[in-house]
């Protein structure tokens, strides 16, 4: 089943735009995708100094921004983080949590992923909570065990109607970054197949409606092939999108593959009524 009627497309920028940098990218992808607006839900996470001045210069009508870490206190003794309250006051929509970088560079652990997953939703965000296995778990065969895992610690908590507020991304460890390699197809959307099943042994009535995102050194040669996947809701990808015009061909190519399947699901739905 389709979860969504727009295709849900977006980018984090990580360490790699100054202000001056990522306000110039996010006014010229507003202007340069402006005819999508209605059939895409685009969005975008830049680094903390420049969410500011993105939020002023941005219609989060057409892109909405988040942030790519939060804390789950609203306040305290926590020198280097930044709260939720923090974060509402730029109007943002989205906040990144668990991202690989997160887990295995800073080390955090899913417990703490949970306690931000639940604070974000809690303040009104919607949670874009990342899962992926390493190289090592994919080779041991407890790469499945390892996505139920984070999803089950990570969810906990959570009700049914939370569901609303929650996107999950499915980023291998060992597909991201310069030296990452592309996941398969077919690999990818069977592990979007297993993380469909957590979620609905998690929210057995909403698990369905959660959007799953790719990401995972995603590109122009593979965006088309991975978003035709019945099991992908959307790409989150990397490099590959922070070129506003690059970004803005990719998105092109993607867009028709994406309404192709939207058409066809729909019609499969109708059939079995």
């Amino acid at each position: 089943m389709m979860t969504n009627n727009k295709l849900l497309i977006g980018t984090n920028l990580k360490m790699y735009k100054n202000i001056r940098e990522t306000v110039s990218y996010l006014t010229d992808l507003q202007e340069v995708t402006a005819d999508l607006c209605d059939d895409l839900l685009l969005f975008v996470i830049p680094s903390y100094t420049a969410l500011p001045a993105s939020s002023a210069a941005v219609d989060q009508a057409r892109i909405r921004l988040g942030a790519q870490n939060m804390n789950w206190e609203e306040n305290g003794q926590f020198t280097g983080e930044i709260s939720p309250l923090m974060l509402q006051e730029l109007d943002l929509k989205i906040v990144e949590i668990g991202h690989s970088e997160r887990r295995h560079t800073f080390r955090e652990t899913d417990i703490e992923e949970n306690r931000k997953v639940v604070s974000a939703i809690n303040h009104g965000f919607i949670a874009l909570l990342c899962v992926g296995e390493t190289g090592d778990e994919k080779e041991l065969g407890v790469g499945d065990e390892r996505l139920r895992q984070q999803l089950k610690i990570g969810l906990h908590g959570l009700n049914e109607a939370d569901c609303k507020s929650l996107w999950v991304a499915y980023e291998p460890v060992w597909a991201i970054g310069v030296n990452g390699v592309p996941a398969s197809s077919g690999y990818a959307d069977a592990k979007h197949r297993v993380i469909r099943e957590a979620l609905l042994q998690i929210f057995p009535h909403e698990g369905h409606n959660v959007p799953i995102l790719y990401g995972g050194s995603v590109n122009s040669g593979n965006a088309c092939e991975l978003i035709s996947q019945p099991a992908i809701d959307g790409l989150f990808i990397g490099r590959s999108a922070w070129v506003a015009s690059e970004f803005n061909a990719l998105i092109r190519e993607v867009l028709p593959v994406w309404q192709h399947k939207v058409h066809e699901t729909s019609n499969r739905e109708k059939r079995t009524l």
